[in-house]
């Protein structure tokens, strides 16, 4: 997909560093309404559409889901498992939280869909846009912003000007560095494990939340009889988990997974990575806005580390492109802070959520427990705080640009 034009300058109205699952969607969706968009991915293109199974999956909320569909993203999905009901559980107790889908129509919460899978659509949308160039792999020498644009010099000797950069380079976002934007955050002493899971009966689209001491163990709904498992333990236990022989680690595995789905089988690699915090100081500089993981990272705890990011994509394209319908700057200052003003409150309040939620279940204390406990009883009785919940599973709670609502930009 990489273009090669060594030694030339390729004008583009926005430069994305990225083209992982937050820098594509964004250059998809600005490009597709018709600004000319330069992307640059380290990965070789088909390294990251070729790819074969690798256990890793990511849970797309109904306003995600939206925001590709009005992209053309969803129908190049090739598999996708909708999460109809949700179950939230606190370790042994019988108390329990339940979402229905139905109780707010016939849309899913969302839905579990392969990172390759992923991947390949986004990808594949890049290549029917004109507008939009991908250059991948590639890299940068120099980035360079002032007051007249941004000027990326690349390793291949090629020059990019454009009047907006965006980095969607990941959490040790090198643009966010360069730009002296500092981080606040915490580490949880945690590790997530992450595998797929073959099961021998069906889980009917059921999403299951179990909070264990010491931390959240996900079963999540993958096509055909498989789902997704994201478990976290402290980080000396995790590490010690993650080297077991398969037989080892599957007994592990199945002490908490318990046989609702009958016979067990760990299918494909094992993942494991540290959990922390992370919130960017500013989303924006000169010329320059931050979004997703380069912008803030969360706990796992909610699933919702990804769809934050396509919060920041949606809101970043329609600010972007409402300027530019305008005539106004679409790098200048002004269009900057209406995008992080629109953004960091809503993303300052889910990790502290987040962060609550984590700090409350892994707090195994007798009065604390039993407060958790009616707790979800009483929200499982309450239909209108249940409803509200419910919704935020959908992504659907807040200020909600045009794209997760399914509109065109």
């Amino acid at each position: 997909m990489a273009k090669k034009m060594a030694g030339k300058t390729m004008e583009a109205d926005i430069l994305v560093v990225g083209g992982g699952l937050n820098g594509l969607p964004f250059a998809i969706a600005v490009a597709a309404a018709g600004l000319k968009v330069v992307l640059l991915e380290r990965e070789k293109s088909a390294n990251l559409v070729d790819a074969k199974f690798d256990g890793r999956v990511s849970a797309i909320a109904h306003a995600s889901r939206n925001l590709l569909v009005a992209s053309g993203v969803w129908d190049h999905v090739a598999e996708k498992e909708p999460m109809l009901d949700i179950r939230i559980t606190d370790g042994p107790s019988k108390c329990f939280l339940h979402y229905d889908h139905r109780q707010l129509g016939e849309e899913p919460f969302g839905h579990m869909v392969e990172n390759r899978h992923l991947r390949e659509a986004l990808y594949r949308r890049a290549k029917e846009i004109p507008t939009l160039t991908v250059l991948a792999p590639a890299e940068y020498r120099s980035v360079t912003r002032d007051g007249s644009g941004v000027t990326a010099q690349l390793e291949t000797g090629d020059v990019v000007k454009a009047r907006l950069a965006v980095g969607a380079d990941g959490r040790n976002s090198p643009l966010r560095k360069e730009a002296g934007i500092k981080t606040v955050g915490w580490s949880y002493d945690q590790m997530g494990i992450v595998c797929t899971i073959a099961h021998e009966l069906p889980h009917h689209g059921v999403a299951q939340e179990r909070f264990l001491n010491p931390g959240p163990f996900a079963i999540l709904p993958m096509t055909g009889n498989r789902s997704s498992l994201v478990w976290t333990e402290p980080t000396k236990r995790a590490q010690v988990i993650v080297a077991l022989g398969k037989e080892d680690f599957q007994r592990e595995m199945a002490k908490r997974f318990g046989d609702y789905l009958g016979k067990l089988e760990v299918v494909g690699p094992r993942w494991s990575y540290p959990l922390n915090l992370h919130q960017a100081e500013k989303y924006v500089d000169e010329r320059l806005a931050l979004i997703g993981d380069a912008a803030h990272g969360m706990h796992p705890i909610a699933g919702q580390g990804l769809n934050l990011g396509l919060r920041d994509v949606a809101a970043l394209a329609e600010v972007v492109i409402d300027a530019a319908r305008l005539g106004q700057d679409i790098g200048g200052a002004m269009t900057l802070d209406d995008y992080q003003r629109w953004r960091r409150f809503d993303s300052v309040t889910l990790l502290a959520i987040t962060d609550g939620l984590n700090r409350l279940f892994t707090n195994d204390i007798g009065p604390v427990r039993l407060a958790r406990d009616l707790g979800l009883a009483a929200v499982n009785r309450m239909p209108h705080l249940k409803g509200f919940f419910m919704e935020h599973a959908r992504g659907t709670v807040g200020k909600m640009p045009r794209l997760l609502r399914g509109e065109a930009l």
